[in-house]
């Protein structure tokens, strides 16, 4: 069932449902919850016998083997996106608006990505630089979230001209399940993607394989997903990686941000210097985030991730003893650590365009341009996001955006930042959406109708 099926009649019913059986229970002491005697009727649940078990083998020569098996369906749509952050989001919704059916994988059990789950809540990057004024280069899906943040309180801080704002991680995941329910996306939450499903034949033009879809693993193992056409918006690679996308693998610099709560308790010593580590400002009152630059090193290796995930808190901890123990700043707590590390690039196509710092400054223009990316300070030219960067030169029928996109390492400061995601997902829903409607592989979709369909949803192309 699509989330926005639920009809305002059935969720009052959930909701009547829980809060009876909360003021039932609720009356009831700690002890005779605890009570086995009390426990009168208990689900029985379904006995498995596990001879439906396929398990991996180990066979005796040290071969650790997984047998071959065959995937239950678990959905067939139009436009597939997998991985649920900005980039991502804008891909679903913009490929639902134009009608067709559009399916949305996300590993955690939020929306959002780095912007809600990493903390990553400054919005760096949608201004520009044209003669002597500014000029918002971000429009379309991602405007309009900023302007649907500043209705929801406590949703966003510092929305002038020319500022860089910052959001409330919790206000935009309520808002992303909002506009995601809205545009009747068929969601899987918990659910990370393992493989991809590559066509038995070669595509008869290109000689290319054809993506149809990827396999995500969930608790009751991998299940497949068909589509006519996927969008890997994972930033790693998950499914671009196993459909033999050329792509490079890349060392980063790997953070995890915090929020640090009471600092409007704060009562600094007059003539003293204040802390380290107060961060910058939130839309709550009291509350500030604090970044995390990190060690530069290999984002998908998960044996490194666990060790930055160790040492990371134990340096927070750190930061923040140091905070309370400032006289004045006592009170200063930790709030939060973010539940997802701050993994900035990994994997990036080699697509038939590659983004350059030297064309960037250059203000090169293209035929193909779907979007405009934006300086992190709006201190010089915008520069453009032609098509072909987010398609993989050998691989058809999947597009990807926001970190992952084809761009030379002196680019992933720009195209990895909230509002440049927001633009190219914008760009890759649209173009997929209209792929598939044409049946068409998405390397010859229309570009004029690509560009005629984004000026409709608002974007700005220049």
């Amino acid at each position: 069932m699509f989330l926005s099926e639920l009809t305002r009649r059935d969720l009052l019913k959930t909701f009547a449902f829980g809060a009876a059986t909360f003021s039932a229970s609720s009356l009831k002491t700690q002890s005779t919850l605890a009570d086995f005697v009390s426990q009168k009727d208990k689900t029985v649940g379904e006995l498995h016998d596990g001879s439906n078990a396929n398990p991996v083998k180990l066979l005796a020569e040290g071969q650790i083997v997984r047998p071959q098996l065959s995937l239950p369906k678990i959905s067939e749509t139009d436009v597939l996106v997998v991985g649920g952050g900005p980039a991502g989001c804008c891909a679903a919704i913009a490929a639902a608006r134009l009608g067709l059916k559009t399916t949305l994988v996300e590993r955690y059990g939020h929306f959002g990505g780095l912007a809600t789950g990493g903390l990553v809540v400054h919005i760096l990057g949608h201004w520009t630089r044209e003669g002597d004024k500014k000029v918002q280069v971000t429009q379309g899906l991602g405007e309009e979230m900023m302007k649907r943040l500043e209705g929801l309180p406590n949703g966003i801080v510092n929305r002038e001209f020319g500022r860089n704002p910052t959001l409330d991680a919790e206000t935009y995941k309520y808002l992303l399940v909002e506009m995601i329910t809205e545009a009747n996306v068929e969601v899987f939450l918990h659910s990370w993607a393992i493989d991809a499903i590559v066509d038995d034949a070669p595509d008869s033009t290109t000689g290319n394989p054809v993506v149809r879809g990827a396999v995500i693993q969930t608790k009751l193992g991998p299940q497949a997903i068909l589509a006519k056409q996927t969008i890997d918006t994972t930033g790693d690679g998950d499914v671009f990686v196993p459909a033999g996308a050329t792509h490079t693998q890349r060392l980063y610099n790997i953070g995890l941000p915090y929020r640090i709560g009471n600092l409007d308790r704060a009562k600094p010593q007059e003539g003293q210097k204040p802390p380290r580590h107060l961060g910058d400002v939130t839309p709550v009152p009291g509350v500030r985030w604090v970044n995390m630059t990190g060690p530069s090193l290999d984002g998908v290796d998960v044996k490194t991730l666990s060790k930055l995930e160790l040492s990371h808190r134990k340096q927070i901890w750190k930061q923040i003893q140091e905070v309370r123990n400032t006289p004045g700043y006592e009170e200063v707590f930790l709030m939060e650590t973010a539940p997802q590390i701050g993994v900035r690039i990994t994997r990036v196509i080699e697509g038939e365009e590659t983004l350059t710092l030297e064309n960037a400054k250059a203000g090169k223009k293209y035929d193909d341009c779907v979007g405009i990316g934006g300086a992190w300070h709006g201190d010089h030219l915008g520069w453009q996001i032609p098509y072909r960067s987010l398609v993989p030169r050998n691989v058809e029928n999947i597009i990807t955006a926001g970190r992952s996109l084809s761009a030379e390492p002196l680019m992933s400061d720009v195209v990895r930042v909230i509002p440049n995601c927001w633009v190219s997902g914008h760009a890759a829903g649209v173009a997929a959406a209209l792929a598939a409607k044409d049946g068409v592989i998405a390397r010859n979709v229309s570009i004029p109708d690509v560009q005629k369909a984004l000026l409709d949803q608002k974007a700005y192309l220049g």
